[in-house]
Formats: C-alpha cells, structure tokens, sequence
C-alpha cells in the first residue's frame, strides 16, 4: 500500500518545501470554494489547524453551502464546547448521524460528533465474537485505553471516517446516503496528530515489552524468563499485581483485532491520500496561528496529502477605509477638547485606529504566509460582529468563504 501511518522516515521529508497538491482549486491565488463543494468528485474536505481558529464554524459553514448546493453531506466534528450542535439547531450531537433541519435546496445535511468511546466499542463488537468483545469490554486497561490515552481520540476519529466513507460509498452513486463528508479534525496541541495516532497507538499495543510480557516461555524464551521476572516483580510493586494481570488479559484478548487496526489505519490514511479528498488548513491571522499553519502545510505535502489551500478566520481590514491609524489617532486628539459630539467621534476614532493596528498586523502575518508559501491558495474570512448560534450565520461564513 502507497500510504502508511506516519513514521521517523517521514517527519524528516515534512522538512522539506511543500509540494502543494493543487489542480482548479484556486482562482487568482484564491480558493474556488464553491468548485471545490460543487465537484462530485470531491467526497472528503478534512479542516486541520491549530486549536482554537474556528476549524469547527468552518466545517459546520462549508457543509451547510455544500448541502444547499444539493450535495447530500454528512460533518464530523471533534469539539468539546459543543457549539456545532447549537449552531446547527440540534439539542444534542453524538456518535450517530442526525439531520440538520433548515437546509435550502434540494441537498441534505447530517451531523454528528466524535465519541471515542463508543467508536472504539463499536470496532471491537464488529471485529470480535460475541464473548471476546464481552472480555475486551469490561477489561479495566481498556477502559482507561478507549477513554483517555494520548491518541486514542485521533486514531478514533480516522475509524469513524473509514467508516462513514464505507457507508457513504455502499450503494451506486445515485442512492448513497452521503456524497461528501466534511471532517473537523480533533484540537490537538501537535498540529496533524491524527496522522501520527495510528502508528503511536500500534506502537503501543505492538511494542517490545508488551510481547515479552505475552511471549510464551518456550525455547529461547526461556532465557528471559528470570530478567523479565526480575522486572515484573518491579512492576507489580510499583503498578500493583493487579494492573498487569489486566494488561495481560487486554493483550491477549486483544490481539485477534490488532492486525485488523492497523489494516483499518493504512487504508484510511491511503485515503486521506486520495484524489477525492481536500485538505484545507485553517488559522487565525496571529504569529502563532500562522507559523502552525506553514507547518501544517509543510506536514501535509511530505505525507502527498492532496491540499487545497489556507482558510484565515476572523480577519480584520487594514486600509478598507483609507485612512491610517496615525491619522485616526490624531483626529481624535483635535476633538477631545470639543463638545459631547466631538468626545463621541474621537472616541469611535480611538477604536478605528487600534482596529486598523490589528489589520495592519494581521496584514503582515497574512503577506509573510503567501510569501514563504506563494502556490498556497487562501482565503480570508472577515471577523463577524458576533458569535456563530444559528444557520444564518453559517450561511454568512460560507458566503464569506465564497468570496
């Protein structure tokens, strides 16, 4: 298989300068968002970036656009405050698809929100017999693995993708639930964890400790029975007897799935790879936020992941106005000894000014992107007056989008 989960080999070609993988996506150094929601053979649009630039409003607001140009699209979304669900006037989000009410035109909208868990229950009641998913189910180290160790949410989160891409793509064409489905990708701290999960989680469950603790003492094994005895005594002291019975117990019950996990990873990632899918990095106009998104461009072309282009989130106008903070900021200071009126206006100048400040920064952050990255198409998405709550206002983004 041509793609794989991530490994040393490849971190080191992420390095590299970005081998952007662009076809008509972009128009005049801007993303041709409605060609790529309009273009059937689009069928994945996976929204990556930093915590906390709105990867979540833009998923929502490309899936509604694509849905009321009569796409029939289901959004995946990973996000903790739960605003995906609110914003999409539904009471609740899980791990199950529901329709989105409201949707104009002739397309179709489902939503739904990652639950690891049950994901992870889902995959071993799929993959085992009625009595080993018992077992697995109820083992203690299963439990804390399928709830909060580092990974287990990404790695979950490209199953539930494999898995709504197979549903999506059961039937023929003309009578598929879903023709795109539209990926928010988890807040991690390291950007594209989602790519590394599968290998972290393999390396776990694969690792050389683990099969000396299940191999058999047979043979050559023999010889490191007294060692390892040396060191599960240590263990059992430190983790308690307890702990590794159960750890021995997981393994063992669950290593009939093992093969198929990574399986399940490779042809997921080999899709991400895929033609039919579309990376969009999104940030916010800020050092921080922009230098994680020429990472993420850079991760993204060592791995051949297909690229469409950058999404700027709550943008700010420098110069709309034509006139400079400088001049705002004096302007004010000539009506500050006027009457009530004169206070009003150099108080509204005040603000121009600061706000031209940060356009004229954000500017900058924006202007050094498309510099170090100029076959990178962007678009930039003007900051609203006030937060994303109803359908309306996702419409209003993915107009903005649109350009």
């Amino acid at each position: 298989m041509t793609g794989k989960p991530h490994t040393q080999g490849s971190k080191r070609r992420a390095r590299a300068r970005p081998r952007v993988l662009i076809d008509d996506a972009s128009r005049d150094g801007r993303i041709d968002i409605d060609g790529m929601l309009d273009d059937r053979g689009t069928e994945i649009i996976v929204c990556c970036g930093s915590g906390g630039v709105g990867k979540t409003t833009t998923a929502a607001a490309l899936a509604l656009r694509a849905a009321e140009q009569g796409r029939k699209v289901c959004v995946l979304t990973i996000d903790p405050a739960r605003r995906l669900a609110q914003s999409m006037g539904l009471t609740e989000l899980d791990n199950s698809p529901r329709p989105v009410q409201g949707v104009e035109g002739d397309g179709s909208l489902d939503a739904m929100m990652l639950d690891m868990k049950r994901t992870f229950d889902e995959v071993v009641e799929a993959h085992a017999s009625p009595e080993k998913a018992a077992q697995i189910l109820s083992n203690p180290f299963y439990v804390a693995l399928s709830s909060s160790f580092a990974g287990t949410q990404e790695y979950m989160a490209m199953e539930k993708l494999g898995q709504l891409h197979s549903e999506a793509v059961a039937d023929d064409a003309s009578s598929r639930r879903w023709d795109l489905i539209v990926v928010d990708t988890p807040p991690s701290r390291s950007a594209l964890d989602f790519l590394d999960a599968p290998e972290r989680l393999s390396s776990l469950l694969d690792g050389r400790f683990i099969k000396l603790l299940m191999a058999p003492a047979k043979g050559p094994a023999r010889l490191l029975s007294a060692g390892l005895g040396i060191v599960t005594s240590a263990l059992n002291k430190v983790l308690g007897a307890q702990f590794l019975t159960d750890l021995q117990t997981f393994i063992a019950a669950f290593d009939t799935l093992f093969g198929g996990f990574r399986q399940r990873a490779e042809a997921t990632y080999a899709l991400l790879q895929a033609p039919e899918t579309a990376f969009l990095v999104v940030a916010a106009p800020e050092r921080a936020a922009m230098r994680e998104a020429a990472y993420f461009v850079e991760r993204l072309a060592g791995e051949k992941m297909p690229l469409s282009g950058l999404v700027v989130n709550r943008v700010h106008d420098d110069d709309s106005s034509g006139i400079t903070a400088a001049a705002a900021e004096s302007a004010a200071a000539r009506l500050r000894d006027g009457d009530d009126a004169d206070q009003k206006t150099a108080d509204l100048l005040t603000v121009r000014a600061e706000r031209l400040r940060v356009g004229a920064r954000e500017g900058r952050q924006r202007r050094g992107f498309t510099s170090a990255h100029p076959s990178v198409p962007t678009v930039s998405v003007a900051a609203l007056s006030g937060d994303v709550h109803d359908l309306a206002a996702l419409r209003e983004i993915g107009r903005l989008l649109a350009g």
